[in-house]
């Protein structure tokens, strides 16, 4: 049994076979884009918490910067005589505890994270 095939039947099976193959080529692409958004999330989990990191660190350090501007001012004030010098000694002590309290936290985080 002999059977002709015709131009439009080759072309329907070439038309066919590349469906298939372009059906599984978008399986494929679909699992490795579903592979990149969940990295690209973890990225993006990581980089908020950077942020909040950075966020606290500047709040400490604006703290520490108002304490020290604090106690140069009270230092002043003792050149000029306008203040009691312990009260100035108590505002000197404050910002360097704040400081050492500062310094210790960064490194209790730096050891949390390695």
């Amino acid at each position: 049994m002999d059977t002709a095939i015709t131009m439009r039947d080759a072309g329907l099976i070439l038309l066919g076979i590349g469906l298939i193959i372009l059906v599984f080529y978008a399986v494929y692409l679909v699992r490795h884009l579903s592979l990149t958004v969940k990295s690209v999330n973890r990225i993006l989990a990581d980089a908020e918490e950077i942020s909040e990191i950075a966020v606290r660190r500047s709040k400490d350090a604006d703290k520490l910067i108002g304490e020290a501007t604090g106690a140069v001012g009270d230092l002043a004030g003792i050149v000029k005589g306008n203040q009691s010098t312990i009260a100035a000694l108590t505002s000197i002590v404050n910002a360097i505890g704040s400081l050492k309290n500062l310094i210790r936290n960064d490194k209790k985080k730096e050891g949390k994270q390695e």
